[in-house]
């Protein structure tokens, strides 16, 4: 019996127009997006590894790399001299990720978490952010939240005010969350004169800073700090100051204008699902989930939600899995590493189609 298909392609109108002529090929890339989700992003390694390994070098057009949360860490790693071996590394880094409870905690503190993560980051790029800002082809933007009022410092009492405010405030509308939080995107370039976004920024209030030495590794910490489970980044070099989390906060799954930057060239999306949702806060509002002309020339790759429930535990890898398995380190990984290895078929599905890409296989994003 034949293995239970793994891949589903979804595609805005403009994209699947374009493979209905074209088919899908390497320069027809024009950006990349990689989302927050934590541990779900394990399941797009084999997918990452062949294309940027494998697919991508095979043309020689300039490509922008969007990342928030996991999603920068892994457009990061995409720019490393070497990127199979550093998406290996990566994988095995995140998968046995391991923290300390303090005695009567369920949970680390946000301080331990952060310390540990930054130690991480460390070793991940030490000696290695050159490479990532000096890519001949890739421009990398890191994604981060930027508070704003209440949100501007971290404060025992303040914070959670000031996101409750932001929940109650992005329940009426999107913009409304730009009272508390603003999208501060770091940009890769050799002009710090000449930068520019890979999507039209009109939607929400936005700044972009220039990714430099100084500022990678805190705007990447930033970019990766969930509100509560690690601290903000205060004052990032180069940027204007205040408190910094997670990029997955405004753009959680980065649902961008990119149609109207890049009228010409798509955006292949390796994601975790069909759905591109726009900030972390909307997951409960499901009107919000579906596809908009933002996504026009958007390809997404996602895994079949019938061969994910083949998955252990019946679901992706989640962050709620530290709680579950506690200080039971093994079992985790265990979980994680099965999830990611059963994700190799996604990547040898991918590289099957491209070479017959049957606009067939193509849904509507």
């Amino acid at each position: 019996m034949a293995a239970a298909r793994a891949l589903r392609i979804h595609a805005g109108p403009r994209a699947r127009r374009h493979i209905e002529q074209h088919g899908l090929r390497p320069q027809d890339i024009s950006v990349i997006p990689g989302a927050a989700g934590g541990p779900k992003g394990l399941v797009l390694g084999p997918l990452d590894r062949f294309i940027f390994g494998e697919w991508l070098p095979r043309s020689q057009q300039p490509v922008h790399l969007v990342g928030a949360s996991i999603g920068a860490w892994r457009m990061a790693t995409a720019c490393l001299d070497e990127a199979i071996p550093a998406f290996e590394r990566l994988e095995r880094d995140y998968i046995a990720q391991d923290y300390e409870l303090e005695p009567g905690r369920k949970t680390p503190t946000a301080r331990h978490v952060s310390q540990r993560f930054s130690e991480n980051l460390a070793s991940f790029y030490g000696g290695r952010v050159r490479q990532v800002l000096d890519h001949p082809r890739y421009r990398l933007h890191i994604v981060t939240s930027r508070g704003r009022h209440l949100l501007s410092r971290e404060h025992r009492f303040g914070t959670p005010v000031g996101y409750l405010g932001a929940y109650l405030s992005n329940s009426l509308h999107r913009r409304a969350l730009c009272a508390w939080l603003e999208r501060v995107v770091f940009s890769s370039g050799p002009d710090p004169e000449a930068l520019s976004l890979p999507f039209d920024e009109q939607d929400f209030s936005t700044r972009q800073v220039h990714l430099t030495e100084e500022n990678f590794h805190p705007a990447l910490q930033a970019s990766c700090s969930i509100p509560f489970v690690l601290q903000a980044i205060h004052d990032i070099p180069g940027a204007p100051r205040g408190a910094y989390w997670d990029g997955g906060i405004t753009d959680y799954h980065l649902h961008l204008n990119y149609a109207a930057a890049h009228p010409q060239g798509l955006v292949l999306y390796p994601h975790f699902q069909k759905a591109v949702v726009p900030g972390w806060l909307d997951k409960a509002w499901r009107w919000r989930h579906g596809a908009t002309a933002f996504l026009e020339n958007t390809v997404v790759l996602a895994p079949d939600p019938e061969w994910v429930r083949g998955l252990p535990n019946g679901r992706l890898p989640d962050r709620r899995d530290f709680a579950r398995y506690g200080t039971d380190l093994a079992s985790r990984m265990k979980v994680w590493q099965a999830a990611a290895s059963a994700s190799a078929q996604l990547a040898e599905e991918f590289s099957q189609w491209l070479e017959r890409p049957d606009p067939g296989r193509v849904e509507a994003l």
